[in-house]
């Protein structure tokens, strides 16, 4: 439970557990099911999962074997609005190189089978700021799904280094979809609000956001 309303914390799963009220089957709903049956088919050989999540580090970015790579401060923009304005605002120079990139497969996003690390929207690039190779920033465009953000958080953050690591998320939702007493026809847009773990010790540079808010998808992982 958290201490004080803003605080991100962790939500117990209820992944496992049989839901007694009947749901439409969604797209998503039927490829996983058809990846799990080709998993339980053919003499018990379980192949690589189309649905795998694949970090690649460029030579440039990658420590020695088994190495996490030193962050002291990682930002991460999660949808394409959030990416757009990190390559209007802060991408926009020569002060950064692209060393990584997350591949992924599913029924909204389809990466290209190219090892290569360069910019494209299938792809979350890393990118690292040249006089600091310390601060890396994320820009994750493509559709990451509900079975497939735990692989995503696992390998990434695998990657990194923890201690001292600080974490910033940018992510968007729409105006419609923010509860408030104010008609959100008077509403200044945009607006910026902000969520915080209790470990996070310095001045938030803007209002907390106020409940019964809460973020979802990829941001809340």
């Amino acid at each position: 439970m958290a201490t004080f309303f803003g605080e991100v914390v962790v939500a117990p799963s209820r992944a496992g557990l049989d839901e007694e009220e009947e749901r439409e089957e969604t797209p998503e709903d039927r490829e996983i099911r058809r990846e799990l049956e080709k998993k339980s088919s053919g003499n018990g050989v379980v192949g690589c999962s189309r649905r795998e999540v694949e970090v690649l580090w460029s030579g440039r970015a990658a420590g020695g074997a088994g190495e996490p790579l030193a962050c002291s401060r990682f930002v991460v923009a999660i949808g394409r609005n959030a990416a757009a304005f990190l390559s209007s605002f802060i991408l926009d120079s020569v002060c950064w190189e692209v060393v990584g990139v997350v591949k992924l497969w599913n029924e909204w996003c389809r990466t290209s089978s190219t090892t290569n690390v360069l910019p494209t929207d299938s792809f979350c690039l890393f990118y690292r700021l040249i006089s600091d190779p310390t601060v890396l920033l994320c820009q994750c465009s493509c559709y990451v799904a509900e079975d497939q953000q735990f692989q995503w958080l696992e390998k990434v953050f695998g990657s990194l280094q923890k201690e001292g690591l600080q974490v910033t998320i940018l992510s968007t939702c729409p105006v419609a979809d923010y509860k408030t007493q104010e008609s959100t026809l008077t509403l200044a847009s945009p607006f910026l609000k902000a969520l915080k773990t209790k470990e996070f010790q310095e001045q938030v540079c803007c209002p907390l956001l106020e409940q019964p808010n809460i973020v979802r998808d990829l941001p809340a992982a």
